[in-house]
């Protein structure tokens, strides 16, 4: 079995490089490697196998960075050089073998399970399975998937291969036995063995079945392909088997299935090696596209990440999906212009979906465009059908940008329905307590909650600040110190806490202490409240505050 390991360990155990002329490239492709820079890495991992002599464990190391790229010719032709050199490896061997499924060079293929494997017990009997199904053996395919099933930790996902198998040779009645659970027991299906069943269901002119299954799943995940298969089959619509219509395409759903399973649980670049596979054997293959973009974007491989999620097809239901994640690459990779722009062009294109309106609103937020951000949230909300305890989020988010435009009514109104979905959220607490007391009102309310958010994140800096602010707006000062100095432990760098720690000292005449929060405050780069800081300390608080007209500091410390 492939061990799962990480690419920058295999990097450290290259050796040396020995040529002048070989250094250059090969310091270059550590340092790439080690940063997850594969595009970059690639390069300098071409040059240095284009010098003579190419070490083994150079050439593995390409044929590790083009297999994440999804190149597979350049893979294999280093797995050929590694071969060549008297070298093992499998993921040399994974490279010549998506390269001879891709090719449909089943010889190849068969001869690389016969060796030492590709990819696992797992891998390795599922591919099996699926080349005897692309040879027309879909006996031997069924033959393969039983026996990989006597492993039991690895039936259940052999038995749903083998229903995708028979399902499209057409024997809908064997597939849908499976799938039920009666063939060997309850399935447990994962949201594409939802949809292959239903479509296997309506496929044996059970449309009703097919909805109600849909129907259940629905009510428990947020899969865009499932959604528009229950629309489509409510709408009459004739429902075909496409799930899986090619044994290229079985083999590519082998490679996804693993990376499915290796995420978390892994190295990220084990994990895109399987992903890419399966792209490279499906190239319409959603999920995986998807997947790819999100272990890329996760490494902040920005490039990489944008141009896989740009090959989702525009007409398939995940589109609006893959669409907000790219948003998210774009905004990560401050490029916030395009990142609007894609998701503006999403609120045209479809705008009757929910998510599309709160990833734009959420984008806008961050980005502290307040005043759009109001209104995509008020069409977001809009279109929730029945408003649920897992719908604060929307509420609460409003109102943050609400208070920012000096709202305040309409942004208590939000936090306060936030609060009756979910009466016990921390964040809520904090910054509806919080909002109280810069607005100086109800304040033994804003005590409270602040109090309940403390005790359920007490290890959360901004609300442990908050918990000391409010004590010293109360006057409650002595009682303020231990709090607000808990806070700054909790968050040494945050500018705002720590200017509030220097306040609290002061009044309670600690002087000394308190200039140095403020110097501290000051040398952190704080955005706001600058000129007041150096005003304190100037001339201390008790002057600044006089000048104030007794208002006191102004500003919420916040994630």
């Amino acid at each position: 079995m492939i061990r799962p390991i990480l690419l920058a360990a295999t990097l450290l155990a290259a050796p040396m490089a020995q040529a002048q002329d070989v250094a250059g490239p090969y310091l270059a492709a550590r340092i790439a490697g080690f940063s997850n820079d594969y595009a970059a890495a690639g390069r300098y991992y071409d040059r240095l196998v284009d010098k003579d002599g190419a070490t083994p464990q150079t050439l593995e190391n390409a044929v590790i960075i083009h297999s994440v790229l999804g190149e597979v010719d350049r893979a294999a032709r280093d797995a050929e050089a590694l071969a060549a050199t008297g070298g093992s490896s499998q993921f040399a061997d994974n490279a010549m073998m998506i390269r001879a499924l891709r090719d449909s060079d089943f010889e190849t293929a068969l001869g690389l399970l016969g060796g030492d494997g590709v990819g696992g017990t797992l891998l390795d009997g599922l591919l099996e399975g699926w080349i005897a199904s692309a040879e027309g053996n879909i006996p031997g395919a069924v033959a393969a998937f039983d026996e990989l099933a006597t492993r039991e930790s690895f039936a259940p996902i052999a038995w749903l291969h083998k229903g995708y198998a028979l399902a499209m040779a057409g024997d809908f009645e064997a597939a849908e036995e499976i799938f039920s659970g009666d063939a060997h027991g309850p399935m447990n299906l994962t949201t594409r063995g939802v949809e292959a069943h239903a479509q296997v269901l309506a496929a044996l002119d059970r449309a009703e079945d097919a909805t109600e299954l849909l129907d259940a799943a629905n009510a428990l995940t947020n899969s865009p392909s499932l959604q528009a298969l229950a629309a489509r089959i409510v709408a009459g619509e004739e429902v075909t088997w496409d799930f899986i219509t090619t044994a290229q395409h079985g083999m590519a759903e082998a490679y996804f299935t693993l990376a499915a399973i290796l995420v978390g649980e892994t190295s990220p670049t084990y994990t895109l090696i399987n992903a890419r596979a399966a792209s490279v054997l499906r190239p319409n293959h959603v999920e995986a596209l998807v997947l790819i973009g999100e272990l890329l974007e996760e490494q902040e491989q920005y490039a990489l990440a944008d141009a896989a999620l740009t090959q989702v097809p525009r007409d398939h239901p995940a589109f609006f999906g893959a669409e907000i994640t790219r948003a998210e690459v774009l905004l990560a990779a401050d490029k916030s212009e395009a990142a609007v722009e894609v998701l503006r062009a999403l609120t045209r294109t479809t705008p009757d979906r929910r998510e599309v309106w709160t990833a734009y609103a959420d984008t806008l937020r961050r980005l502290e465009r307040f005043e759009p951000a109001v209104e995509a949230y008020d069409r977001a909300i809009a279109l929730i059908e029945e408003v649920g305890p897992r719908d604060w989020f929307a509420f609460y988010a409003r109102g943050i940008s609400r208070e920012r435009l000096d709202r305040w009514p309409g942004a208590e109104a939000d936090f306060r329905r936030a609060l009756e979905l979910n009466p016990d959220q921390p964040s809520v607490l904090n910054y509806l307590g919080y909002g109280l007391v810069e607005k100086r009102i109800k304040l033994d309310e804003a005590l409270g909650m602040i109090e309940r958010a403390v005790e359920a994140r007490p290890d959360d800096g901004y609300i442990t600040d908050s918990l000391g602010w409010v004590l010293y707006r109360l006057g409650r000062y002595d009682e303020a110190v231990a709090p607000m100095e808990r806070a700054v432990q909790l968050r040494p760098t945050d500018p705002l806490i720590n200017d509030h720690l220097g306040d609290v000292y002061w009044t309670v005449g600690r002087k000394r202490e308190a200039r140095f929060q403020w110097q501290r405050a000051l040398s952190l780069d704080p955005q706001e409240q600058v000129e007041r800081i150096r005003r304190k300390l100037e001339v201390g608080l008790d002057v600044v505050l006089e000048e104030e007209g007794g208002a006191g500091p102004i500003g919420v410390a916040q994630d």
